[in-house]
């Protein structure tokens, strides 16, 4: 399995706290070692950079970690491969052009067997995650001709993940520049840091910032993760077929996306320490 990592924003923010809580994952701290990608929205536009190379090992990924670059939106990605190559076309997140907006795109899961009929966007690789998002592309692209009013097109995101979900496991994150949806298969998580702002531990590194010292009270960031990447915060935890829809740092939106009735994952240690946080705040 892969790990996500999302973040929207109300005014433009650097990702190196999240991101290099992530990149330890990717090959040393956890097994996600087949590859990494990490993608910025400037406008309607996206700029990426991918590595096949692990995470942690990356000096690309380092060199991001420690020159940040702001951005109201930013998706993440570090791999452990269960379909497809170790390939830079394998690599997540994907990108395509949708109603002259660019999205982009990370899942963690596998789709076993779905075989779309695909026109308009066509897989680059092999691997089930791309030729899952082409087909949720293909169906927003197929019900709309032009970009819908917006409460269209979340449910549309929502009916078209949990069709495609019922292939397999469809954790992903999808964004264009102006939502950032999240959806909750098995295993997602989320966190909205607002004033008053307070300090953070990373989980897998003796690491903390002290957000106050940073931000202004206006700041609002939203941070959707595989699994909680602090220690020391509430973390709300996904429940299963539901999605998630951010804009400006707030979650506008949750909505049923497909069927629920799905064994549940085993929670983590941390997981669960995130969970009665959040119940007792």
């Amino acid at each position: 399995m892969c790990e996500l990592l999302g973040m929207d924003c109300n005014t433009p923010t650097d990702i190196t706290f999240s991101f290099s809580g992530l990149a330890l994952r990717g090959g040393l701290k956890g097994p996600h070692g087949d590859g990494w990608g990490l993608a910025f929205f400037e406008g309607r536009a996206a700029r990426v950079f991918l590595e096949t190379r692990a995470c942690a090992a990356s000096p690309l990924a380092a060199f991001l970690r420690i020159h940040p670059i702001h951005t109201l939106q930013a998706v993440a990605h570090i791999r452990q491969k269960t379909r497809g190559h170790v390939r830079l076309a394998n690599t997540h997140p994907f990108v395509r052009e949708l109603w002259g907006r660019t999205w982009v795109f990370a899942h963690n899961g596998t789709v076993r067997g779905y075989r779309p009929v695909l026109k308009r966007f066509l897989p680059v690789g092999q691997t089930d995650s791309e030729r899952a998002f082409c087909a949720l592309l293909e169906g927003l692209g197929k019900r709309f001709e032009e970009e819908p009013p917006a409460k269209e097109l979340w449910a549309a995101v929502a009916e078209l993940g949990g069709e495609i979900a019922r292939h397999g496991t469809f954790n992903f994150i999808l964004c264009n520049g102006q939502y950032l949806f999240a959806r909750c298969d098995t295993r997602l998580c989320y966190i909205v840091r607002k004033a008053p702002f307070g300090k953070a531990t990373l989980h897998d590194e003796d690491v903390s910032i002290d957000f106050s010292a940073v931000t202004t009270v206006k700041d609002r960031v939203a941070v959707v993760a595989t699994t909680p990447l602090t220690r020391d915060e509430s973390w709300t935890i996904g429940e299963p077929a539901t999605l998630w829809v951010f804009k400006g740092g707030r979650i506008v939106k949750t909505m049923k996306s497909g069927d629920a009735r799905k064994k549940r994952v085993r929670e983590t240690p941390l997981e669960r320490a995130a969970r009665l946080a959040s119940n007792r705040g």
